[in-house]
């Protein structure tokens, strides 16, 4: 990667990362809240999801402490699925997950939009899970939502 391109993704990653997208909570009982930790870095996120009717996500929000790449990443991930549909929510995660480990994901369907800023994160598998802590929190709380419609 050039340096300019370098330089684009950090200012997207500290952007995310000083201006957190949908930080916060939500109450009510049709929440689904999902805590994760990454005990090897002390990252830590709650995922709110919202969804009325089980398909749609109104709305999500998270509450996080750590490295500027777990906070950024649930910050992006926030932007991304909110007001879709839960399968296709489901489907951009594991898009996530092939991008972030290195697969290739086809260009053309590609809905990770900001999320390219991470490919760097690729060379360091510690990063990978800091990355990766609020897509497997919304991946349970999609997956707990599920068991309950």
């Amino acid at each position: 990667m050039n340096d300019g391109m370098d330089e684009l993704y950090r200012d997207i990653i500290l952007d995310h990362y000083r201006n957190p997208r949908n930080s916060g909570s939500i109450e009510g009982d049709s929440v689904i809240i999902i805590e994760e930790f990454n005990p090897l870095c002390g990252d830590k996120i709650i995922v709110y999801l919202h969804s009325l009717s089980g398909e749609l996500i109104d709305d999500i929000k998270f509450i996080g402490e750590g490295c500027s790449i777990s906070q950024s990443s649930a910050s992006i991930m926030t932007d991304l699925v909110i007001g879709k549909k839960i399968e296709h929510a489901k489907q951009i995660v594991q898009q996530f997950h092939t991008f972030i480990t290195g697969g290739n994901i086809d260009e053309d369907d590609n809905s990770l939009g900001d999320i390219d800023a991470f490919k760097g994160v690729r060379k360091f598998p510690a990063r990978i899970k800091c990355a990766g802590l609020a897509w497997n929190s919304l991946d349970k709380a999609i997956d707990s939502m599920k068991k309950l419609t």
